[in-house]
C-alpha cells in the first residue's frame, strides 16, 4: 500500500528518495528536486513550481497535474514515466529518459523538450516549442499537434500518424521515419535523412525532402511545395501536381503534372530518374 502525502512543500528535496508513495492535491513550490531519486510514485492534482522535480526516478505516474513555468528541466534521467491529462508549461522537460508515455498532455512552452529519450509513446499531445524530440529512438506517435521548428532532429525508428506538424527543418539527420495521414508545413523537410516514408500526407515545403536516401511518398499531396527532391533517391506517388522538382539523384516520380522540372546534367545523372505524368491520381 502506498504512503499518501498532501500539502504544500517548499523545502529542497522535500520527498527525496521516496518510494511507493502517492501525492495528491499538493503544491511543490520553489524548493528544487522535491522527488529526486523517487521510486514508484503517483502524483495527481498537483502543481510543480520549482526546478528539477523528478530526476533519476523510476516508475513515475503524473496525471491531472500542472508543471508551471518554474518547473524547468522537470524529468531528466528518469525511466518508466507516464504523464496524462496534464498541463506542461515548463521548458526543457523530459531528457535522457526511457519508456515514456504521454497522453493528453498540453506542452504550452516546450523548447528543447523530449531529448535523447528511448521507447516513447505519444497520444493526443499538443506542443508549442522548437527542437522537440532531438535524438530520440523508438517512438510511436498518434494525434500530435506541433507548432515548432527543428523537430525530430537525429531521431531513429519513429512512426507518426494522424498528426499536424508546423515548423521548418523537421526530420533532419534521421533514420527510419514513417509518417501516415499527417499534415506537414515547413521549409527544408527531411534533409540528410535515410529511409523516410510519407503515406497519405499533405505537405507544404520550400526545398523539402532533399538529400534523402530512400525517400518514399505514397498517395501524398504536395501543396505550394517547390524545389523538391534535390539529391534524393525517391519513389514518389503524388496525388495532384508538384510546383517544381530539382535534380533528384534517381528513382521514379509520378504526378498529374510538374510545373517546373530542373534536371541539370552537370549535377546528376538524369537517366536514373523516371518521370511519369498522368491526368489524375488513382484512388
Amino acid at each position: 500500500m502506498k504512503a499518501s502525502y498532501k500539502g504544500i512543500f517548499t523545502e529542497e528535496r522535500a520527498l527525496f528518495q521516496a518510494q511507493n508513495i502517492s501525492v495528491a492535491e499538493s503544491v511543490f513550490d520553489v524548493g528544487e528536486s522535491p522527488l529526486k531519486h523517487s521510486r514508484d510514485t503517483e502524483v495527481s492534482g498537483t502543481v510543480f513550481k520549482g526546478k528539477y522535480p523528478l530526476w533519476y526516478s523510476s516508475g513515475t505516474f503524473v496525471h491531472d497535474s500542472t508543471f508551471a513555468e518554474g518547473a524547468r528541466a522537470a524529468l531528466w534521467y528518469t525511466n518508466d514515466i507516464r504523464i496524462c491529462d496534464t498541463l506542461y508549461a515548463a521548458p526543457k522537460g523530459i531528457r535522457k529518459c526511457r519508456n515514456v508515455t504521454l497522453t493528453n498532455v498540453n506542452f504550452t512552452d516546450a523548447p528543447e523538450t523530449l531529448w535523447s529519450c528511448r521507447d516513447v509513446r505519444i497520444s493526443g499531445v499538443t506542443v508549442k516549442g522548437d527542437y522537440l524530440a532531438k535524438d530520440c529512438e523508438n517512438m510511436v506517435i498518434e494525434g500530435l499537434t506541433l507548432d515548432g521548428k527543428y523537430s525530430f532532429d537525429g531521431c531513429r525508428n519513429v512512426t507518426i500518424s494522424n498528426s499536424t506538424i508546423i515548423g521548418r527543418d523537421a526530420f533532419w539527420n534521421c533514420e527510419n521515419i514513417t509518417v501516415k495521414n499527417c499534415r506537414i508545413s515547413g521549409e527544408y523537410l527531411g534533409w540528410n535523412t535515410k529511409n523516410l516514408t510519407l503515406i497519405d500526407c499533405t505537405i507544404e515545403s520550400l526545398q523539402g525532402m532533399c538529400y534523402i536516401g530512400n525517400l518514399v511518398l505514397k498517395r501524398c499531396r504536395l501543396i505550394n511545395t517547390t524545389l523538391a527532391f534535390e539529391y534524393s533517391t525517391v519513389d514518389a506517388d503524388i496525388c495532384g501536381s508538384i510546383d517544381s522538382v530539382i535534380n533528384p539523384l534517381g528513382g521514379i516520380i509520378r504526378a498529374d503534372s510538374i510545373g517546373e522540372l530542373i534536371l541539370d546534367e552537370q549535377q546528376v545523372d538524369v537517366r536514373r530518374t523516371q518521370i511519369i505524368l498522368r491526368d489524375k491520381c488513382a484512388v
